[in-house]
């Protein structure tokens, strides 16, 4: 039998499948209300996560970014997937998104897993170590604050407004002065803190059971992130939002500039 770990993996990896091969079709737009839309793919991929965790996990709960919560309703594994991160990106044939898929076992996520279908990269976690799997082989996943970079979402809610707001962020003449700001409008970004690619993520929102950011979040703390909300309290407690740095000093900066703005 399959992990859990195993399965996360495997279930992002099909919804990927789903994901790719549907890029570039005539892009259904199903509406969501509040300029909010999912596309055909959105849809697929998800069906094709949840069948691979019916099939092995038939007793777990999953709460689908699409098809909202299914299964034993006292259950204390709770699935939650995003099968399309960055739908729009996607819509107008930009390939930068992720499928996402974490288990939620009591409180804590105990698996995830975010896949990259278009580089055929999957980052993962077991709840103890963080790696990154490309053609078949893992290597562990080492954060870094080198590059500056700091991708901040700008996609609402904005349940912190109007004491924070992203693009103030980014307007802020500090900010420019000790990072330089990244928008890849896809929860992607999230893992590739934990990758070194970026040296932190910035977002306003909600966080719990997010079915956006639960992965993401998972990978960077096994990988030694720094993962507050935005007041620096842990990220399901406070005012929410998220704030994810690859060491102490660049997660200090942001949290001193992030208190500015309030």
């Amino acid at each position: 039998m399959m992990t859990d770990v195993e399965l996360a993996r495997a279930a992002a990896l099909a919804g990927g499948a789903v994901v790719r091969d549907m890029f570039g079709g005539p892009g259904e737009r199903l509406e969501k209300g509040g300029g909010d839309f999912a596309t055909a793919a959105d849809v697929a991929a998800e069906r094709a996560v949840t069948d691979v965790i019916r099939a092995a996990r038939p007793d777990d709960a999953v709460t689908g970014e699409e098809g909202g919560r299914s299964g034993p309703s006292g259950a204390e594994r709770m699935w939650l997937v995003d099968p399309l991160c960055g739908t729009l990106n996607y819509a107008v044939r930009s390939p930068l998104v992720s499928v996402n898929v974490a288990l939620r076992a009591g409180r804590d996520v105990t698996a995830a897993a975010a896949a990259d279908p278009f580089a055929g990269e999957v980052f993962w976690t077991d709840g103890v170590r963080a790696c990154l799997r490309r053609d078949g082989v893992d290597e562990p996943l080492r954060p870094s604050p080198d590059s500056n970079l700091v991708e901040v979402n700008l996609d609402p809610p904005f349940p912190n407004a109007p004491g924070f707001r992203a693009a103030a962020l980014l307007a802020d003449p500090g900010f420019g002065a000790r990072f330089r700001p990244r928008v890849l409008s896809t929860t992607l970004a999230v893992a590739w803190v934990a990758a070194g690619r970026r040296a932190a993520y910035v977002t306003d929102g909600r966080m719990h059971d997010n079915v956006h950011f639960a992965a993401g979040i998972a990978v960077c703390r096994a990988a030694g992130c720094v993962v507050t909300g935005l007041d620096g309290r842990p990220s399901l407690t406070g005012s929410g939002g998220l704030v994810v740095a690859s060491d102490d000093e660049t997660h200090a900066a942001l949290l001193e500039l992030v208190g500015s703005l309030r």
